[in-house]
């Protein structure tokens, strides 16, 4: 039995907020998932199931209804990465539905696209999922930087049951890097890692 029936990951995104879902789903004991309720309202917006991981961005604009929800008894991850880094990384993101064309056009009325945006929207975002975290007793901090050393404190933290060294080792497979956008080669990539252990699994 899994320690936490539910746990978050709380992200700005551009911060391998997929990479972890990736190596997560190498656990046994709990189901992974990355934005899977982004397109729900109302009380099926926050509807997961338990003994689950979820990473979403969108997260860090829902942190009320989430505390009212989950409150203290979920386990919650902020996943970091540098900010001047993810900032120049979002100034490649202005799609119809990104995040970035939402916060400047809905959050800020403009349709200013330059990096500064980019830099607002990181601060705001880390500073209100920062907020949200200083009353929750079961938290963690895991930086792009340092994955894999994060990954394994987050694995231990959880009492998760499974393939450590596979979940690791998909970290070298990054995923939804700003030169796949728009692109298969992310999904094959893992598509084809997977199976390549499958089959060495049957082998064995």
């Amino acid at each position: 039995m899994a320690s936490f029936t539910h746990i978050f990951i709380l992200s700005t995104g551009r911060c391998g907020s997929m990479s972890i879902v990736e190596a997560c789903r190498f656990m046994e004991n709990y189901t992974a998932a990355h934005e899977s309720r982004c397109r729900m309202i109302g009380d099926e917006r926050l509807n997961y199931p338990s003994y689950h991981i979820e990473s979403d961005n969108r997260l860090s604009w829902m942190l009320g209804r989430l505390d009212e929800r989950y409150g203290d008894k979920a386990f919650y991850v902020h996943l970091r990465r540098d900010r001047m880094a993810t900032a120049t990384s979002f100034t490649k993101r202005w799609g119809p539905f990104s995040i970035m064309k939402g916060y400047s056009e809905g959050i800020l009325m403009s349709k200013d696209k330059s990096l500064d945006v980019c830099l607002d929207y990181y601060d705001t975002v880390t500073s209100n999922i920062s907020s949200f975290l200083k009353d929750k007793t079961h938290t963690m901090t895991i930086h792009l930087e340092e994955m894999k050393t994060g990954f394994e404190n987050l694995w231990e933290a959880i009492d998760a049951k499974g393939d450590l060294d596979l979940a690791l080792q998909s970290f070298d497979t990054p995923q939804n890097t700003s030169q796949e956008r728009g692109s298969l080669k992310s999904t094959l990539n893992r598509k084809l890692f997977t199976l390549k252990h499958k089959i060495r699994d049957a082998i064995d």
